[in-house]
């Protein structure tokens, strides 16, 4: 038992504090070089949070590995361009609620990102571009009139929510490429009765164009006959009794010099050659 108490426990290496320290700090250092090293894939762009300074809304950060203080952070945003679809209940000119399908192609502007960030945030297409697409769309749709809506204003109704809907999002550090009409429903009595009409109005309208056709081939067949009248009228104003008489004689005298057998007589009631043939 003496002999147990009296062995020795084994020493601590005179450096071993300086070893466990230097573990440490290697330990921090690759934690903190880990944190600082940030990747931003391609299509990617971010935005730099400093703990002392807020956001840094002059620069942003391009695709490519990019190296941060540990204390601040990099927050990440797409940049390529994206898609939303939207549906919604839209009133007419007359008030005629009428649902429309409406497409946007949108993308963050790249280099005024962290304005982006700081006045909107990362939930900026709820909080920015939807309402600017139905804010929009129910102005453009309230000027219109179904029957316009539904056959003839459908490319100017697009247009039109496209513009409008780019104007609010200039302000807001937003590109919008494109807005699409995807749909526009009505109401199927009101469907109905609009194709009905234009149905109607087709109708009429090739009703109208064969009473104009007829018409048209009435005035040729006019104009024709009074050309030919006109014709007739010349050539008998033409024509007189001397002319007459000496085309009588030349066909006569053709006529003698054939081999049929035939009889002239000269001096007929009006002066013109008689022809008595065996025929």
């Amino acid at each position: 038992m003496a002999d147990y108490q009296q062995m020795d426990m084994p020493e601590f290496p005179k450096n071993g504090k300086k070893i466990i320290l230097t573990v440490v700090i290697g330990l921090v250092v690759l934690i903190l070089m880990f944190k600082s090293v940030q990747k931003i894939d391609g299509g990617e762009g971010g935005v730099l949070y400093r703990a002392n300074g807020g956001i840094d809304v002059e620069n942003t950060y391009s695709e490519g590995y990019t190296l941060i203080a540990p204390w601040n952070d990099l927050i990440i945003y797409n940049v390529r361009q994206q898609e939303v679809l939207e549906d919604m209940a839209v009133l007419s000119s007359n008030g005629l609620e009428i649902t429309l399908e409406v497409s946007a192609w949108y993308q963050p502007r790249f280099k005024e990102l962290g304005k982006l960030h700081q006045e909107k945030g990362q939930d900026y297409l709820n909080q920015v571009i939807k309402p600017a697409i139905r804010s929009a769309s129910r102005s453009v749709i309230g000027r219109y009139t179904p029957e316009e809506i539904y056959s003839t204003k459908r490319d100017a109704i697009q247009s039109e929510i496209n513009e409008e809907t780019k104007k609010i999002l200039d302000k807001q550090f937003i590109q919008l490429n494109e807005i699409l009409v995807r749909d526009i429903t009505l109401p199927v009595t009101i469907k109905t009765a609009i194709e009905g009409k234009l149905k109607q109005e087709q109708e009429s309208l090739e009703y109208e164009f064969k009473l104009q056709k007829a018409k048209k081939e009435a005035e040729k067949v006019k104009i024709e006959a009074e050309g030919k009248a006109e014709a007739n009228r010349i050539l008998n104003a033409s024509l007189t009794t001397n002319i007459l008489r000496e085309k009588g004689i030349e066909a006569t005298l053709e006529l003698a010099k054939s081999g049929n057998s035939k009889v002239v007589v000269i001096g007929g009631s009006d002066g013109m050659p008689l022809i008595l043939g065996n025929q």
